[in-house]
């Protein structure tokens, strides 16, 4: 973009070029306040997050942990309350991005901003549980049980907090499903009857989804990871119904207003 477009820009009013970096600038300086704080509170905790929380499922499944680098567990450490830290601060930096966007938005749309934060997190929270209480169990009970007895399982602590990682995020990013759907119905993006035209791909896609994330090669495994993600395509396809319809009533509305 080149400055006699920046210039037309300001002259027509509202934000200025410049004034949306800086508004971008203030939104990522407060999400990184937001995750220092997440570390700093996972930081006091750390113990209990530790031994309560990221070593019981090992534990449940009677695997024994090691660590095989010198300065392993500090680093661990740091690893762990970043990665905490981030999703304390979830919430908040979804704000964030949404308080960004917003001026762009119509004055009805700024209404649900709120809304959709708290849901969107709420999706992803939902996620994370998923993941913690029924999937990492069932994975870490098949890699427990799974091979000869004369072969000892000692799982390297650092493979198994990438383990955890993994499956954590990305079980919270995936059930953000009915948002997206919610958000891009909202927008015009896709429509319900879109997304029961592509049903069949979507089982094709969430079983190779399920395959790939899952690490291990239990097909139980794999169906309770997809299990979800099909009722979670399905309530889609009714939360983009419900977001088409809003849009529609919007448009009613501005058009009854400009008559």
């Amino acid at each position: 973009m080149n400055n006699e477009q920046i210039q037309d820009i300001e002259e027509e009013g509202g934000l200025g070029f410049w004034d949306h970096v800086e508004e971008l600038r203030q939104r990522i300086i407060f999400s990184v306040i937001g995750i220092i704080i997440g570390c700093i509170i996972a930081g006091i905790f750390i113990g209990d997050i530790m031994d309560l929380v990221l070593l019981k499922p090992a534990a449940s499944a009677k695997l024994d942990l090691q660590n095989l680098k010198p300065f392993g567990q500090p680093f661990l450490y740091f690893k762990v309350i970043l990665v905490v830290g981030i999703i304390f601060s979830f919430p908040f930096t979804l704000y964030q991005l949404w308080a960004f966007i917003k001026p762009a938005l119509y004055e009805h749309e700024k209404r649900w901003v709120s809304t959709i934060t708290f849901f969107t997190s709420l999706c992803f929270f939902i996620g994370v549980a998923f993941s913690y209480f029924v999937m990492i169990p069932s994975m870490l009970s098949f890699a427990a049980s799974f091979g000869s007895e004369k072969i000892k399982n000692i799982i390297d602590i650092n493979e198994y907090f990438s383990f955890l990682t993994m499956i954590l995020l990305a079980s919270g990013i995936l059930f953000e499903m009915p948002m997206i759907s919610f958000v891009l119905s909202r927008f015009g993006i896709i429509t319900p009857k879109m997304l029961r035209k592509y049903w069949r791909h979507s089982v094709v896609v969430i079983l190779i989804l399920a395959a790939v994330i899952t690490p291990t090669p239990d097909p139980i495994s794999q169906l309770i990871f997809a299990a979800p993600l099909f009722l979670l395509y399905e309530i889609s396809i009714w939360v983009a119904a419900f977001g088409l319809q809003k849009r529609q009533a919007s448009e009613a509305a501005s058009d009854n207003q400009n008559a």
